[in-house]
């Protein structure tokens, strides 16, 4: 490619001050393998910059959803409901919309269905991979454009900069696939050591934990008064303090739901010492306080989250909590050792979905 055929399709004028910039940048597109189609494409939808980080990150959709069923052996339904469990467009059935790649994710997903007792289980496990890896995409995209991109575009960098540092980023991908590989077995080997202890007479679908909830009263007021930055910075300490507690004590952070934390812990101890850390961290913050509650007994395990009665009651006790309290009920306070921590009635509490008053009590530090 030459400038005449940049020039030809609207993509470079060499009239423009910074025409030779431009050429460069266009001639730089086309030796990472772009084509004129593919760049004319881009500028059309405003992506010209990412387009090589594009192409390495993705090849060129070839096969059909029928092409993709004939090569690995699966129903071209359940290949369908397999992209939508895990988030994904499964596109027009007569359209190229699936790579090479995507034939060998799709024969692990078969070969997980015979392992795990067929197509509802593994699309069970889809739904959960899919949403944590949506998760995983959306932080890594966040982080580039706040911490790679932000810089050069206040520096008033050049398209070729940006593109090359956008190409560097999809490249760096290669690491995060290690790095992801070895955090998994190492959370697998967390998740079945926490599955033996909180086991109880062989349930498969039952797990004895203590469930603790943790929000910031006054979060949604304040998040009206705050720029996005100054949003955003609140949003980091809470969710970095409750990433490091959980983490310290033993527990697992189970989700994030904006100004508010679950998790769970097999020790009732340390679920205390969780919560009252994460309570303390915030004490003597101007701009939110923080409450908290928890619950211990069975907990329905799917998905990676957790489910029932109990996390119900923790959930509502939490919003019953004034600031700076934790509120916890009598099966928690029963598995706590007397030394370190004191225990306060609290009276009875009517809760939303609760036929029964229940006793609840408040804890802090001895």
């Amino acid at each position: 490619m030459d400038a005449a055929e940049f020039e030809a399709v609207g993509l470079y004028d060499p009239k423009q001050v910074d025409a030779p910039q431009r050429l460069q940048f266009l001639e730089w597109l086309a030796s990472q393998g772009a084509t004129l189609e593919q760049m004319v494409h881009a500028a059309r939808e405003g992506s010209l910059v990412g387009l090589a980080g594009d192409i390495a990150l993705r090849p060129i959709p070839h096969l059909t959803l029928e092409d993709l069923a004939g090569r690995v052996g699966l129903p071209a339904e359940q290949i369908r409901e397999i992209s939508v469990a895990a988030g994904l467009p499964p596109g027009s059935p007569n359209e190229p919309a699936f790579t090479d790649g995507d034939a060998e994710m799709f024969r692990a997903f078969g070969t997980g269905a015979a392992l795990f007792g067929g197509a509802a289980p593994a699309k069970r496990f889809a739904r959960t991979l899919g949403s944590a890896l949506g998760q995983i995409a959306e932080a890594a995209v966040a982080l580039y454009l706040a911490t790679a991109e932000a810089p050069l575009v206040a520096s008033k960098a050049s398209e070729l900069a940006l593109a090359q540092q956008n190409l560097r980023g999809i490249q760096s991908l290669d690491a995060v696939h290690v790095l992801m590989r070895l955090l998994l077995r190492a959370h697998l080997a967390s998740a079945i050591r926490r599955q033996r202890r909180a086991r109880r007479e062989q349930s498969i679908d039952t797990l004895h934990l203590t469930v603790g909830f943790v929000d910031l009263v006054g979060f949604t007021t304040l998040s009206r008064r705050m720029t996005s930055c100054q949003l955003a910075e609140v949003i980091d300490r809470f969710e970095e303090s409750a990433h490091d507690v959980v983490a310290v004590r033993d527990g697992r952070l189970v989700k994030l739901i904006g100004d508010e934390v679950m998790f769970v812990s097999v020790d009732a101890s340390a679920a205390c010492d969780i919560a009252l850390t994460l309570l303390e961290r915030f004490e003597n913050d101007q701009q939110v306080t923080p409450r908290g509650a928890l619950a211990s007994g069975e907990l329905l395990f799917r998905g990676g989250d957790y489910y029932g009665p109990i996390v119900n009651l923790a959930a509502r006790l939490a919003d019953l909590a004034v600031p700076h309290e934790l509120l916890v009920t009598p099966a928690v306070a029963a598995q706590v050792p007397a030394q370190g921590l004191r225990f306060e009635p609290a009276g009875k509490r009517m809760l939303k979905g609760f036929d029964e008053a229940v006793a609840v009590l408040t804890v802090g530090r001895a």
